[in-house]
């Protein structure tokens, strides 16, 4: 894909350091020795040595090059559970703190926050939940977001149909201000991937058609978004047809800016993220990537547990491009 060959030109020799939690999982394993042999980032493998090297040697794969990390052994320890006691302001304990950061997600995260890693990439094994937790606790979430959220980075058959959808993957419903904030940190999202960003609120309403707490909702979180950044192309509530099709445009928000050429779209809670990018997936024969956390201070990307060696690779590029734009 030439979305992924520039996202590669970007990140090559740039020594984007990544964390992966899981290479005792062959997946991984064989993500982080492509991503080192491309010369595309500096993997850091969590874990035990000998187990990595076991399974690296059943897949006939070399890993004399990467750094291998174990935090039982690690000899900087002590400093990381001063730290992680100091970043949790009295909620742990450093007994407590010795017994969290012996968990690989807990310890990947803090070598990120120590700015020892760049960005993590988990949940091959992990839950979202496990995944996520560490980077809430210990990475937070930029200043004036309240929360992360997942988009999906939808691609066509041809390149230059390139869209987000966002949020599909974390927050149930989120309220007005939340709403904001996930469509402002998906347009960043879309930069990464060289997409101008024209962001649609969406909703079953298009400026006024219908009325109901729902649409208020959408209406009241497309002024804070533009208030949040006036110098993007953000507007709703639209429709997802009069967002996409000029002509519906035209007829339902011929004053839009973004009506009729949108290409990140907000849904309005996850259920209707889900479908719809599930829906594009299945029906319209996109490809999905993702989820990709927004709003993090740092990259942190939560892998599906039914992914494949292809989409470790790619949302390693990805979580490093978030890395190097985040500098």
């Amino acid at each position: 894909m030439e979305l992924f060959d520039g996202l590669k030109k970007h990140i090559s020799g740039k020594n984007v350091r990544i964390v992966f939690p899981e290479p005792t999982d062959e997946r991984v394993l064989g993500a982080a020795v492509r991503l080192k042999s491309d010369g595309l980032i500096e993997p850091i493998l969590i874990g035990n040595t000998q187990s990595i090297s076991e399974l690296a040697s059943a897949r006939g794969l070399t890993i004399d090059n990467l750094t291998i990390i174990d935090p039982k052994t690690y000899d900087k320890f002590d400093d990381m559970v001063q730290s992680f006691v100091d970043r949790r302001k009295g909620k742990a304990t450093e007994d407590q703190a010795r017994t969290v950061l012996l968990d690989e997600n807990y310890f990947g995260t803090m070598l990120v926050y120590m700015d020892l890693a760049d960005g993590l990439v988990s949940g091959a094994v992990h839950s979202t939940g496990d995944t996520i937790r560490p980077a809430l606790q210990i990475i937070k979430t930029k200043p004036g977001v309240s929360r992360t959220s997942g988009a999906f980075l939808m691609v066509g058959n041809r390149d230059s149909e390139k869209y987000i959808f966002s949020d599909c993957a974390i927050n149930i419903n989120p309220d007005a201000q939340a709403l904001a904030e996930i469509a402002v940190e998906s347009a960043k999202t879309a930069e990464i991937f060289g997409i101008d960003p024209k962001v649609a609120l969406l909703s079953f309403s298009t400026k006024g058609s219908a009325k109901s707490e729902e649409v208020t909702k959408v209406i009241e979180a497309t002024k804070i978004a533009q208030d949040l950044a006036p110098e993007l192309a953000i507007d709703g509530e639209l429709q997802f047809d009069a967002s996409y099709v000029p002509s519906v445009a035209q007829q339902k928000a011929p004053d839009s800016k973004v009506a009729g050429q949108a290409n990140v779209f907000v849904f309005p809670e996850i259920q209707s993220g889900n479908i719809g990018y599930k829906i594009a997936q299945r029906l319209g024969g996109f490809q999905a990537i993702g989820p990709i956390l927004q709003g993090l201070n740092k990259p942190i990307s939560d892998l599906s547990r039914g992914c494949n060696e292809e989409d470790v690779y790619k949302l390693s590029i990805i979580t490093a491009s978030q890395a190097l734009q985040g500098k």
